[in-house]
């Protein structure tokens, strides 16, 4: 048994970790894109009801005030954006609660990153350069792009734009995923997340990066509807070898668009009596002052980590400290 106080990880990759924040670095100052610092706590978190928080008090006598750990850099980010900061990035800690398993850690490093008037198309080349410099010496293939409508109807035969119960019903019971059918009930959402990480991410990117982009338009989050088709948005996840590296957006400007999609989280957060959260109003008046058409996409470097030692098989073994040994 390794004493308890020792690392989680090897001394090897403690060095690739820092190869690897020295190469995001190089890439980032090669294209011009500056590097930014943005709070760990904050007043408010994402209403996001997949995702839970960790909060904590501060006392600032003679006020206590509820902080919030903040899931991901993205809200502070876009208020530098609107402020005029130009294209940026961010390597930072995120954390997230609730998470277990050999995929996930509380406390987790995240690299994010916006780029001022590009498109998703502009975004997806740019991580392809990105993965290129990162994987340079494992020989991946070419990376891949599928529509989410697309790859989805080729591992289960189904439509994700359209749903249909009864097909959904039908599909779990014959491929064993009974449990689903009172899970997922009528919820779309619901299918389309307990389908497609059983039935469709476990074989996507096996020799190289893939890019499923055109998402349902119920999987909304913080994209902006596609103009081409209004069942989907323009996001785009990012996977490899079955396992998800990051999720990207072209940019939601519009403020009416935001407060109501915030709004609809918070009536699902009520309805699953999840902790209460409020929108987030900073963000919300720099959207209304003008967020800048741009495109971002947050990744997960202890994942990418992962991939690039060839022999880890779980996340604490990127980790100088798991959370078990904090």
């Amino acid at each position: 048994m390794q004493a308890d106080w020792q690392p989680s990880c090897s001394v090897a990759a403690l060095q690739r970790r820092a190869r690897l924040l020295q190469d995001i670095r190089a890439f980032f100052h090669a294209r011009a894109v500056l590097e930014v610092e943005t709070p760990l706590l904050g007043h408010c978190t994402g209403t996001d009801p997949q995702l839970a928080f960790f909060s904590t008090n501060y006392h600032s006598p003679p006020l206590r005030q509820t902080l919030y750990l903040q899931t991901s850099p993205e809200f502070a980010m876009k208020r530098l954006l609107a402020a005029g900061s130009g294209s940026i990035y961010q390597i930072g800690k995120a954390f997230r609660n609730g998470e277990a398993g050999r995929f996930h850690n509380p406390e987790f490093t995240l690299l994010e990153w916006y780029r001022v008037g590009f498109t998703l198309d502009d975004l997806m080349a740019e991580v392809a350069d990105l993965f290129a410099v990162l994987f340079a010496d494992q020989g991946l293939q070419p990376p891949q792009r599928h529509s989410y409508q697309a790859v989805f109807r080729a591992h289960t035969g189904l439509d994700a734009l359209q749903f249909n119960s009864a097909d959904y019903c039908a599909y779990a019971v014959a491929n064993g995923l009974p449990e689903a059918v009172a899970l997922c009930g009528e919820d779309h959402v619901l299918w389309l997340d307990m389908l497609f990480s059983h039935k469709v991410q476990p074989f996507l990117g096996a020799q190289g990066l893939c890019m499923v982009y055109a998402y349902p338009a119920c999987q909304s989050s913080l994209a902006r509807p596609s103009p081409d088709n209004p069942l989907t948005v323009e996001r785009v996840e990012l996977f490899m070898r079955g396992v998800e590296l990051g999720n990207g957006y072209y940019e939601l400007t519009d403020a009416d668009e935001q407060a109501r999609r915030f709004n609809k989280e918070i009536q699902q957060r009520q309805e699953q009596n999840l902790p209460a959260v409020i929108e987030d109003s900073r963000l919300l008046a720099a959207l209304a002052a003008g967020l800048p058409d741009c495109a971002g996409i947050a990744m997960g470097l202890d994942r990418v980590l992962l991939l690039l030692s060839g022999t880890a098989t779980a996340l604490s073994e990127t980790l100088s400290f798991a959370v078990d040994r904090a």
